[in-house]
């Protein structure tokens, strides 16, 4: 059974957090509120829970990961800028976005797209991803927490420990969450491509 955290949305208890991470730590897999639905996540280096992430999701081999960063400094070093998507992106973050880049050396070669070789990355306007991030102290890996047939990210954090119970090892709750999913924006050619439209708005990328 996974264990459950039920945490303050804007005060997370440092002690619940500090729980959280100590099971990422010990290569867990866990489910946890973005500000755009739920998603699971597990250390960068952590084999066993990217294969987990994929037969809970159902996802393929090109399926793009995305690692979830602290802030603007973090996200540099996992993805390759030009001057045009470095001010934008910095403009757009912290937010519901997920931005498509060329991997940097930085990202293990099993994460990124087999092809493009590239990943997504995001910041969250989280307080509870913020305070697991800075506890962590690296990005997550992650994905949006949308299950096979469905079209839109689990919300409420009793709804996925009924749904996930047996298949991760813990589900952060803090309170019911947007059901929209992150818009994804391609800028791996060194334009902005606006692949889905979500919780943010696209016009600044259009």
């Amino acid at each position: 059974m996974a264990r459950y955290f039920d945490v303050h949305p804007v005060d997370p208890q440092p002690r619940a957090i500090g729980q959280v991470v100590a099971l990422l730590n010990d290569g867990g897999l866990i489910a946890y509120p973005t500000d755009s639905g739920y998603a699971l996540g597990c250390r960068v280096g952590q084999h066993d829970g990217t294969e987990r992430i994929r037969q809970i999701r159902h996802l393929d081999a090109g399926h793009h990961f995305t690692l979830v960063c602290a802030d603007f400094a973090q996200l540099g070093q996992l993805v390759r800028l030009d001057n045009s998507a470095f001010r934008a992106i910095k403009a757009a973050t912290p937010g519901p976005y997920t931005f498509i880049l060329p991997a940097t050396p930085e990202v293990p070669r099993r994460l990124a797209h087999p092809k493009k070789k590239t990943i997504g990355v995001r910041i969250p306007d989280s307080r509870v991803v913020q305070a697991l991030l800075r506890e962590l102290g690296e990005p997550l890996l992650s994905s949006t927490l949308i299950l096979p047939g469905a079209e839109q990210p689990l919300t409420d954090g009793w709804q996925v420990k009924e749904e996930l119970d047996h298949v991760v090892d813990a589900v952060v709750d803090a309170g019911e969450v947007l059901a929209e999913p992150t818009t994804v924006v391609d800028w791996s050619e060194g334009y902005s491509d606006v692949v889905r439209v979500g919780a943010g708005d696209p016009s600044r990328f259009e």
